[in-house]
């Protein structure tokens, strides 16, 4: 069911996600769901790492942005990251945004650390 341009401005929907339901799975951290059943798992995993999804923007569907966002993390390069609403291939923009998160230098530093150390049993 369509809902009327003024209703979607003020959703903040685009009107390629104007049917979409709100994302559910945590409370604290209301979105809406993304069109694209291979980015939405991608939205997933970085949320899984602690990442933040903000939807909206000018021309993307929103961004994605690292937990750590410091100095020694790629010089700030890859910390910010656009979701597209749309993708040409959205399996290819799926598997772009899980190696962005899954190659964050600091968290990556962390796991490397978290191995390293001998477990407390």
């Amino acid at each position: 069911m369509p809902v009327g341009r003024s209703s979607v401005a003020k959703l903040g929907l685009s009107l390629d996600n104007q049917d979409q339901k709100p994302y559910s799975g945590d409370l604290s951290m209301a979105r809406t769901v993304h069109p694209k059943k291979e980015v939405e798992e991608a939205l997933k995993h970085s949320e899984a790492n602690g990442w933040r999804v903000e939807v909206g923007g000018s021309h993307a569907w929103g961004k994605i942005y690292c937990p750590y966002n410091d100095d020694e993390c790629r010089c700030g390069e890859f910390c910010i990251t656009s979701v597209w609403s749309t993708p040409k291939n959205p399996g290819n923009h799926s598997r772009a945004l899980k190696r962005v998160v899954d190659n964050c230098t600091t968290h990556r530093q962390q796991r490397e650390s978290s191995k390293d150390e001998p477990s407390k049993e």
